[in-house]
This record gives C-alpha cells, sequence and structure tokens, in this order.
C-alpha cells in the first residue's frame, strides 16, 4: 500500500528550496547581529553613550596623565625615600625603617620650626586677606581711573618672585629705602633683616604685597556679583553700610572668601624663594619656615631620607587644613542654590 508523502515536501521544490536560503541570508545580513558579524574582526559598532563616555575619557586623560606623573609618582617615590638613608656624596641607599620618622620626633630644631611656621602663616593669612578685601571694596566703584589703580595692586602679581624680592631687600636694608623713608618722619628704623622680630616682619611684608593683588580680584569679581537691589532694599529698610557689608554681602561673597582662604593657606605653607633670598632662615632660626628646613636637611646637608620625611609631614599639614575648611564651609559659606 502506496504511503502518504507530506504536502510540505512534495512541494519544496529546489527553486523554493533556493529563495527560501537567499531570505534566511537577507534576514541574517539585516539584523543586528549579521551586521556585526560582517564588520571586520567581527566588533559591533559603538553605541551614542559608548561614543560620549570615551570622548570624555579622551578629554580627561591629559589631566589624569598629569596628576599621576606630577602628583601621585613623586609621593609614592617620597614615602620610599623616607625609609632610606641616601646619601648623595657617598653614593649609598641603606634601607632604615623608621628611623626618619624617630628622629624627626627627636628633633630639637623642629619645634621651634613648626612655631615660626604657624607665625608667618597666620600673620600673612590674616593682612593677605583683610588687605585685599578693603582694596576689593574701595575699588568697586564706577569711577574715573579706577582701573588704573585695579592694575597698579594687580602687577606685583606678574612681576618675577625672584626680581620682586631681590628690591626688597635692597629696601630693608640698614641705610635702604624703608629707614630712609622713616628718618623723614623722625624713626630710627631698626636692621629689618639682622633682627629675628623685625626680620619675620619684613618677610610676611614682602609676601603680602606680592600676591594681595590675585586675591583682590577675586574679591572684586564676587562684590560686583552681589545684586544691587538686595543692598537698595535693605538701605530703604534702614540699614547701614556696616550692617549691608555684613549681613548681605559677605555671605553672598563666601564661597569666594573660602577660596581665598585655601589658597592663601596653603601657599603661606609654601613660601621658600622669599625667605631663601632676603633671610636665608635667620637671623638663627627666626624666619626659618617648615619648607625652608627640608630645603636645609635635603639639598644643603645630602639627608634626603630625612627631607623625604619632612616632606610627608608638610603635606599632610596641608591636607588636614584643606579638609578642616572644607567640612567647615557647612556652617558658614552660603550657597544661591
Amino acid at each position: 500500500m502506496p504511503t502518504s508523502k507530506n504536502p510540505s515536501s512534495v512541494c519544496a521544490t529546489p527553486s523554493s528550496r533556493f529563495w527560501g536560503s537567499k531570505h534566511v541570508v537577507t534576514t541574517l545580513i539585516k539584523s543586528p547581529v549579521g551586521r556585526a558579524s560582517a564588520r571586520p574582526g567581527g566588533r559591533r559598532p559603538l553605541t551614542h553613550l559608548q561614543r560620549d563616555a570615551l570622548a570624555g575619557y579622551l578629554f580627561v586623560a591629559p589631566q589624569v596623565l598629569g596628576i599621576a606623573a606630577f602628583v601621585l609618582v613623586p609621593l609614592a617615590l617620597v614615602i620610599y625615600f623616607s625609609f632610606h638613608e641616601w646619601n648623595v656624596l657617598a653614593n649609598t641607599f641603606t634601607f632604615v625603617g623608621v628611623a626618619n620618622f624617630e628622629r624627626f620626633l627627636a628633633d630639637p630644631q623642629v619645634a621651634p620650626v613648626m612655631r615660626t611656621t604657624g607665625i608667618f602663616s597666620v600673620a600673612l593669612v590674616f593682612f593677605n586677606i583683610s588687605l585685599a578685601l578693603l582694596l576689593a571694596v574701595m575699588l568697586n566703584r564706577s569711577l574715573a581711573g579706577i582701573t588704573f589703580f585695579r592694575t597698579l595692586f594687580f602687577s606685583p602679581v606678574v612681576v618675577s618672585l625672584v626680581a620682586w624680592t631681590i628690591v626688597w631687600g635692597f629696601l630693608f636694608q640698614d641705610n635702604g629705602g624703608v629707614n630712609g623713608a622713616l628718618e623723614l618722619v623722625g624713626v630710627d628704623g631698626p636692621n629689618w633683616l639682622r633682627e629675628g622680630p623685625t626680620a619675620m616682619v619684613a618677610v610676611v611684608i614682602v609676601q603680602v604685597f606680592k600676591n594681595v593683588g590675585l586675591n583682590m580680584v577675586l574679591f572684586l569679581a564676587a562684590l560686583q556679583g552681589v545684586p544691587q537691589e538686595l543692598q537698595e532694599a535693605a538701605r530703604m529698610d534702614g540699614a547701614g553700610p556696616r550692617t549691608i557689608f555684613t549681613r548681605i554681602v559677605m555671605p553672598l561673597i563666601s564661597p569666594t572668601i573660602l577660596l581665598t582662604f585655601i589658597i592663601t593657606i596653603v601657599g603661606s605653607l609654601q613660601v621658600f624663594a622669599q625667605i631663601a633670598v632676603l633671610t636665608q632662615g635667620g637671623p638663627g632660626i627666626s624666619t626659618t619656615v617648615l619648607v625652608y628646613y627640608l630645603f636645609q636637611q635635603a639639598f644643603l646637608f645630602g639627608e634626603f631620607g630625612y627631607g623625604s620625611v619632612l616632606s610627608l609631614v608638610l603635606f599632610l599639614i596641608v591636607l588636614v587644613l584643606t579638609v578642616v575648611q572644607w567640612q567647615l564651609r557647612k556652617k558658614w559659606v552660603f550657597y544661591e542654590n
């Protein structure tokens, strides 16, 4: 008895099988998998999000590489050197463990150096911020010739640091311009750079006048961003100039005040050229701040291991002060949003 055949198998002629396979191939080519497999190497194309992410990584790559090359790698090397005694003259490099840290704790010069560093930083920050804010308030006016005075006070910022310090060194000599000006008013000036208290005063004055223009410009930009409507409304309500400044202006420029405090404190802990040119840390160690003491130990005495410990201490001080200021901002910094 003949068996029945499947109708589909009967209808599946060679021509239909050919067209059916062509349809399958066409479908595969049009599908995403087919397109991906058709690309060289079998890689899928990047999506819009992936392309945006790649562009972002390429933009930040120079900054990340710079931080790694000039911050992270040197910091790691300093930590490594702090556990070794490296004598460049004798060409020896010996592992000493925590001996350099123990030396730091027992060093009798550390306490006066830290005290000098604190006095210098506090004096510099106080006078720099106060004078910069005062100049910004005085120059925040629309008067004829006001641009000249703004440029005049900012010009020391762009002057060469060493040249600026050398000129002030001549002015602070015993027979220099500062004592000459004091003689005109009947005051016998001291030998500024050869006496401990006056040497510190001279270094602070030189540094304040060098960088006060930068903070002045920052404060001036912040003051010009304070809405005049708020001040006029307060004035209409009977508020005086002092009340307007302390209750309206100061809160609105508090983010700029935070910024200037951070950069001024960090800068005060890194002052080196002025002390090296004016006093060389003297008389005695009355102007020897931590960064200059680090320079003496590492580059004058060849104690690179101990100098690395001092640099780590300086790094930790800057880090702690910055973090403390950043946390305190929540209590006194006002943000409009």
